[in-house]
């Protein structure tokens, strides 16, 4: 078999299937080359979800006749000239591929005037080879490209595309990412003759909010944050969402590199990250933000579509979008627990009240459902909300019954010390059987002995805490805790806070994982144990000082404390599993941290009866 040039019209065909794959790609191709152009309105005119028609007119710079050919020839573009053009690209486009690719798979007629141009030229192609032909139009200044039938020539294509409303959706879609994108331009969308939609040029932060309205709905626009944070050359802002009011849908995710819309694994991993536990499993993280950074820093020239990008520093890009979400999210929460510091001047510090001090404290505990209140099912809410609890099913008969006619269980369960006013069972040493995890913090047991079952619920966060205290006081004595360098230190002027600090003594806190940097009465946070590094690090500080003072060894209450900041608030059912086996085999199956429950008559009846 020879080896053979490809005809021109094949490799172009060829080249569409990487670059078009439904209308909304010819509509998001189309208007990045007109934006490249400077345009700053847009119009762009629909006809049977983009299969008919699409049509789109700017006022951009416009091409002039005598480029007219190349513009619809492979591998043509203005928009670079070197490979050094190419590492530093921030124009949309620049493989020069789209007009050719969508010419070979559509009737296209590209009509354009550059404001120096006496008249307007038409060009499109046809023929085999792809000749252009071009003619005198009439236009005003600015570019109309106007693609018809689009697969008309490859019928395998055409009969993948969905319906009409289905591809229009995906072009509306891309409307809105531009809009987004760019909110200096003007925008107008017409399906079937029809407005759609239609967005004016926004100059204030007021007009650029009413836009995020428009698209992301008004509920995201009152209640998102502000976000804004530089850091060297990177710039982070637009607006985030507070976990509470995230969607349940992941449709609301924007994030723009350099301006370029895209949807990079490393990126969503790191918002994923920043919202952390406050999430949960049912909820989407919900943002529209912009990063900007050096255009040498980032490579665009990966996907054919250019949806991905690789960054230069990844790492570092991953910890940047982290830390600065991070931040933005803590002050949205509504709990005086993770609010930062207001206003540092007037120390307004989170304390530790002496009175708990010899006690270890349940962080972000769930009350026990209704369904399992009553004897013996006391304990007390904690200081770390969770956003990721959900209300829990309260039992009925029937589960009940389930529960009684289950035999006795082989499985080993796991982990820490319950509430004070929880009543305690009488110590057996029949193994518990875990059954299910309430409110994500308490694991239901079922022990089943010769004479009767008895249920309780065993407090997760208190014994994931004496495990975590363990094993810090462990690292403490042995190696010191490992640090983490924040990415962006934290700078403090405040004499409190640097009189506390020059109090402490400097091994102690290196220790501890802690660097600080201080000058007069300026304190620099370069680095945090890992439990305290994505808390707010001004108030966290300023509790690990008070722990600090006047001791030379840890203390036991800085103990709880930095336990209590490494357990999570919630457990999923292999954790709480693992936990459960803890307990039993490490705490001996100690008492203090079961809630014992009464049971429903209908148990009692069941085991009478047998």
């Amino acid at each position: 078999m020879m080896i053979q040039l490809l005809p021109t019209e094949l490799a172009n065909q060829i080249a569409a299937g990487e670059v078009v794959e439904r209308p909304a790609s010819v509509v998001k191709e189309l208007l990045e080359n007109s934006l490249d152009a400077g345009a700053t309105e847009l119009q762009i005119d629909i006809e049977q979800g983009g299969a008919k028609r699409i049509r789109i007119r700017d006022n951009g710079a416009g091409i002039a006749r005598d480029e007219l050919t190349l513009a619809l020839s492979r591998h043509a573009t203005s928009k670079i000239k070197s490979l050094d053009d190419l590492e530093a690209i921030l124009s949309l486009g620049f493989r020069g591929e789209a007009l050719a690719s969508i010419s070979s798979v559509s009737r296209l007629r590209l009509t354009s005037k550059p404001a120096q141009q006496a008249e307007a030229w038409q060009a499109w192609t046809e023929g085999r080879d792809m000749q252009v032909q071009i003619e005198p139009a009439a236009h005003p200044d600015g570019t109309t490209i106007d693609v018809q039938d689009l697969f008309f020539n490859t019928p395998a294509r055409r009969k993948f595309l969905r319906t009409e409303k289905t591809e229009f959706n995906h072009i509306d879609d891309v409307i809105k990412r531009i809009g987004l994108a760019r909110f200096d331009i003007g925008l107008t969308l017409r399906h079937n003759h029809k407005v759609i939609r239609q967005f004016r040029a926004a100059g204030s932060e007021q007009q650029q909010l009413q836009r995020v309205a428009q698209i992301c709905g008004k509920n995201f626009a009152s209640e998102a944050c502000r976000l804004t944070l530089t850091s060297g050359d990177y710039q982070l802002d637009g607006w985030v969402a507070a976990p509470q009011h995230c969607r349940h849908q992941a449709d609301v995710q924007y994030f723009y590199v350099n301006g370029r819309m895209l949807r990079d694994r490393l990126i969503l991993h790191a918002l994923r990250q920043a919202y952390g536990e406050w999430l949960g499993d049912e909820r989407s993280a919900t943002f529209v933000l912009y990063l900007t950074l050096p255009a040498a820093d980032v490579d665009v020239n990966v996907h054919p579509a250019k949806h991905e990008v690789r960054f230069q520093q990844s790492r570092q890009v991953h910890d940047f979008i982290y830390q600065a979400v991070r931040q933005a999210l803590q002050q949205s929460l509504p709990t005086p627990a993770q609010e930062p510091v207001a206003n540092v001047a007037a120390h307004q510090y989170q304390t530790q009240p002496s009175s708990e001090a010899g006690e270890l404290r349940v962080a972000g505990r769930s009350p026990l459902p209704a369904a399992f209140t009553g004897s013996g099912s006391g304990t007390g809410s904690g200081s770390k909300p969770s956003y990721s609890q959900t209300p829990q099913r309260p039992l009925g008969q029937a589960d009940w019954t389930a529960l009684a006619d289950a035999g006795p269980s082989s499985a080993t369960p796991k982990h820490h010390h319950a509430d004070a006013n929880a009543s305690a069972p009488a110590t057996s040493t029949a193994d518990w059987r875990p059954l299910s995890v309430l409110n994500g913090c308490w694991l239901l047991l079922q022990q089943q002995l010769p004479s009767a079952s008895r249920l309780a619920c065993l407090d997760l966060v208190s014994v994931a805490q004496h495990c975590q205290r363990r094993q810090l006081q462990q690292q403490i004595t042995q190696t010191g805790l490992s640090g983490q360098p924040l990415l962006l230190p934290v700078t403090l002027r405040d004499s409190a806070v640097s009189q506390a600090l020059a109090a402490v003594d400097g091994k102690l806190l290196a220790r501890l994982g802690v660097l600080c940097q201080q000058r007069a009465e300026q304190v620099t946070v370069q680095q945090m144990p890992a439990m305290l590094r994505q808390g707010d690090v001004t108030a966290l500080l300023w509790q690990l000082l008070q722990y600090l003072q006047g001791v030379s060894t840890v203390p036991d209450t800085l103990l709880d404390w930095l336990a209590e900041r490494a357990t999570p608030a919630q457990f999923r059912q292999t954790q709480a599993e693992h936990w459960c086996e803890y307990w039993q085999q490490q705490l001996q199956a100690d008492t203090e941290y079961l809630v014992e429950l009464a049971l429903p008559a209908v148990m009692e009846q069941n085991h009478a009866s047998d």
